[in-house]
């Protein structure tokens, strides 16, 4: 799935980066806070690795039928 698709005006893409931005730092403190500075970053690391992953596999109605990744 593209970050962004054609469909989307600018506003609706600052305010998705922004949304982002803040889940990410969020997620990055929850993690810290609760496994320790070293095993948090590690976990922030596989959950946004993990998050990435799941937006690139994603169908899109910009993807062509029966495209494969």
């Amino acid at each position: 799935m593209p970050y962004f698709t054609a469909k989307q005006d600018p506003s609706e893409r600052v305010c998705k980066v922004l949304a982002d931005v803040t889940c990410a730092i969020l997620f990055a403190t929850f993690s810290i806070v609760f496994f320790g500075l070293f095993g948090g970053i590690v976990a922030f690391a596989i959950l946004e690795v993990c998050l990435l992953a799941l937006d690139w596999v994603m169908p899109s109605e910009d993807d062509s039928a029966g495209v494969v990744r």
